[in-house]
């Protein structure tokens, strides 16, 4: 990336509830605390507006590093024990890391 680009990384997470009042208030946590974690931009947490007990959690870093470094923090694992019995299966997460318009030519 050229030193005029901004890097960004962004991961969405999205959750199938079985028991959406209790995925909301762990996922709502997590969303907070994730916030002050180092190297985080945002995080939001959405309710699908078509698919019932369907959660989005997307979140921006400033580097697909700092990124890893929270998917291996305290928080994450937390996070991802207290939605067991919670979920109708595995959550589905994407990492995505920014490309410069220099990389399209």
């Amino acid at each position: 990336m050229s030193n005029g680009d901004v890097s960004i990384a962004v991961v969405t997470m999205r959750f199938d509830a079985s028991n959406l009042a209790g995925l909301v208030a762990v996922l709502s946590k997590y969303v907070v605390m994730t916030r002050m974690h180092p190297g985080c931009r945002n995080v939001d947490l959405l309710l699908s507006a078509l698919q019932e007990n369907r959660v989005l959690v997307i979140q921006k870093w400033d580097s697909v590093e700092a990124q890893r470094v929270h998917f291996d923090s305290a928080l994450m694992v937390e996070m991802a024990k207290s939605c067991k019995n919670l979920l109708t299966k595995a959550p589905e997460i994407e990492l995505f890391d920014s490309m410069s318009s220099h990389d399209l030519a």
